[in-house]
C-alpha cells in the first residue's frame, strides 16, 4: 500500500512514538484484540471439551479451521488490498472478526465453534496484513515510532489474551469469544471514524504473487523452516492445556506468563542477539532449544508442574524465533516485501493449522505424549531446512555472493553529473534531518571539488510475519530528487541512488 507523500522534512518529527494521530491510536487497539486472539482461547479448551462433550481432537480444530483459512487468505489480501484500499480491507477484516467471534460464542456445538473460527481466520487475514501499513502510513514521528507502537501492540496482546480469557472463561467458555466481538466492535467504530482514506497503491498485486515469489529458493527454503517450527508451536499452544490440569483462571496466568515471555525476548533480546551473533546462528541454537522444551514435555506429560514450567520456559524461545524467522525471510527473498510476507504467512500458517489437527489424531490413537514428540522432531528437522538456506542468508546479511538476487539494491535517479570523480558519498533516510545532512555533505564536496552521491535509504519496517515498506518507490525518488534539485541550484554536481533494504 500507499503512504501519503509528505515534503522532506516532515516525515519524520522529533515527536514520541506515542505520540500519535487519533488514526494511529485506533488501529494500535484493534492490534491488541487482534493479538489477543490465539493466547485467548488457550485458558478454554479442557472447558470448552467438558461442556461440549468434545475430544480433544475436536477441540483442537479451532486452531486448525481458523489457522487454515489464515493461510490461505494470506495469498489473496494484497490482491484485495491493492483493489479496494487498506482502509476498507482493514474495516472489512475487523468486521468479519466482529461477526464470526459473536457467533462462536452463541453456538451450542463444537462443530458450530469451528466453522465459526474459520469465518474468524478470514478477518484476522485481512487486519493484520494491512493493519501495519496503515499504523506506518498513519503515524507521526516517522516509521521507527509506528514500529515502536505497533510491537507493543504485538506484545501486549500476547500477553493480555490469555490472562483475560483465562477471566472471562472462568466465567462461561463463552465470555473469550464474546469479549473478542465487543471489542473489535469497538475498534471497528474508531476505525471508521478516525482512519482516513488513504491512496490506493499505483500498482495492484497479482493473486498469484505469493505464489510464484515461492519458486525462489531462498524463499521458499525459509518458508518450510517456518512451516516446520509453527508445526511445533501450535502443536505445544493446541494439546499443553489438557496435561496441566488447571482450570480457566490458572490456565489464563500460565499463558499470560507465557506471553511476556514471548513479548519481551521478541521486542527486545531477538535484536540484539541477531546484531551480536547473526540471524541464523541464533536460529540453530533457538530450534534446538524448542526441541529439547518440547522433548520435556513429551517426556513430563504425567507431571503438570513440568508441562507448566517447560510452556512458560518456551515462550524466550518463540519470542526470538518468531522475530528472527521473518527477518530471515526477507533477507533472502528477492521479491517485494508485501509478496514475500504474504507467501512466508501462507506456509507458516499452513503449518500451525495442520498440526493441531495431526496431533489430535495421534493423541486418539496411541496418548497424549505423541504429539509433543512429533513438534520436537519438527523443530529439530527445521535446523537442516534452514542449513539448506545458511550460504544465502550469509550473504545476504554481509551484502556478498552471486546467487538469486537479495536486498539491498540500488535504483538510479536521473541526474546531470561529471563521471569518473570519485565523489562523496551521504546516506540518508526519510527524515527531518535528511536535508541538514546533505548539505553538510555538499559543502565537503565543494570544497575537494568532488561530486556529490545522495544514496536515499528506503527501507524495509518487519515485524513478526508483517513488511511493509515505509515509503513508496515513487516517493523516495521524489525525495532523492528534491535533493539534487536543491543542489543544483547551489552549483553543486550531484547523483542519487535510492538503497531498498530491510
Amino acid at each position: 500500500m500507499s503512504a501519503p507523500h509528505q515534503e522532506e522534512g516532515t516525515r519524520g518529527t522529533s515527536a514520541g512514538p506515542f505520540r500519535q494521530p487519533r488514526a494511529v491510536w485506533a488501529v494500535a487497539f484493534a492490534c491488541v484484540i487482534s493479538f489477543m486472539g490465539i493466547g485467548l482461547v488457550d485458558p478454554i479448551l479442557p472447558a470448552l471439551a467438558d461442556s461440549l462433550d468434545a475430544t480433544p481432537s475436536q477441540v483442537s480444530l479451532l486452531f486448525s479451521s481458523y489457522l487454515i483459512v489464515t493461510a490461505v487468505a494470506m495469498l489473496f489480501v494484497g490482491w484485495v488490498s491493492s483493489r479496494i484500499g487498506a482502509k476498507r480491507t482493514l474495516v472489512t477484516g475487523l468486521a468479519i472478526i466482529v461477526v464470526f467471534a459473536a457467533l462462536a460464542g452463541s453456538t451450542d456445538s463444537i462443530n458450530g465453534i469451528v466453522g465459526f473460527r474459520a469465518g474468524w481466520g478470514l478477518g484476522n487475514a485481512l487486519f493484520i496484513a494491512t493493519s501495519l501499513a496503515v499504523i506506518v502510513a498513519s503515524a507521526s514521528g516517522g516509521f521507527a515510532g509506528a514500529i515502536i507502537l505497533y510491537e507493543t501492540a504485538l506484545g501486549l496482546g500476547i500477553a493480555v489474551g490469555p490472562l483475560l480469557g483465562g477471566e472471562l472463561g472462568a466465567i462461561s467458555w463463552r465470555g473469550p469469544f464474546f469479549g473478542v466481538a465487543v471489542l473489535m466492535a469497538v475498534a471497528l467504530v474508531a476505525t471508521l471514524a478516525f482512519v482516513p482514506d488513504l491512496p490506493r497503491p499505483q500498482r495492484r498485486t497479482s493473486p498469484v504473487a505469493p505464489l510464484r515469489a515461492l519458486r525462489h529458493r531462498g524463499l521458499l527454503t525459509m518458508g518450510i523452516m517456518a512451516l516446520l517450527y509453527n508445526w511445533g508451536f501450535f502443536t505445544m499452544l493446541g494439546y499443553a492445556p489438557y496435561p496441566m490440569e488447571l482450570d480457566a483462571h490458572r490456565l489464563g496466568l500460565v499463558f499470560t506468563a507465557w506471553g511476556l515471555l514471548v513479548a519481551a525476548f521478541s521486542v527486545f533480546f531477538a535484536p540484539r542477539l541477531q546484531a551480536r551473533f547473526g540471524t541464523a546462528p541464533v536460529l540453530y541454537a533457538n530450534l534446538l532449544g524448542l526441541g529439547v522444551v518440547m522433548t520435556v514435555i513429551a517426556a513430563g506429560v504425567g507431571s503438570p508442574a513440568t508441562v507448566v514450567v517447560a510452556v512458560i520456559v518456551s515462550g524466550a524461545f518463540i519470542g526470538i524465533n518468531n522475530t528472527l524467522t521473518t527477518q530471515a525471510v526477507m533477507l533472502v527473498s528477492p521479491v517485494e516485501r508485501p509478496v514475500a510476507s504474504s507467501a512466508y504467512g501462507f506456509l507458516r500458517f499452513i503449518g500451525g493449522g495442520l498440526a493441531p489437527y495431526v496431533a489430535g489424531k495421534l493423541a486418539d490413537a496411541t496418548d497424549l505424549g505423541v504429539p509433543f514428540y512429533v513438534g520436537a522432531a519438527t523443530f529439530l528437522l527445521a535446523i537442516p531446512v534452514l542449513a539448506c538456506g545458511h550460504r544465502l542468508l550469509r550473504e545476504a546479511e554481509s551484502g556478498t555472493g552471486d546467487g538469486e538476487p537479495v536486498t539491498p539494491s540500488f535504483t538510479p535517479v536521473p541526474a546531470n553529473a561529471p563521471a569518473g570523480a570519485r565523489p562523496v558519498v551521504v546516506a540518508v533516510g526519510a527524515h527531518e534531518r535528511a536535508a541538514v545532512i546533505v548539505d553538510s555533505a555538499a559543502r565537503l564536496a565543494r570544497d575537494t571539488d568532488s561530486p556529490l552521491e545522495v544514496v536515499h535509504v528506503r527501507l524495509t519496517a518487519v515485524v513478526e510475519e508483517q513488511a511493509v515498506d515505509t515509503e513508496t518507490e515513487e516517493e523516495a525518488r521524489r525525495a532523492v530528487q528534491a535533493h539534487l534539485d536543491r543542489l543544483g541550484a547551489l552549483g553543486v554536481a550531484a547523483t542519487g541512488q535510492v538503497l531498498a533494504g530491510v
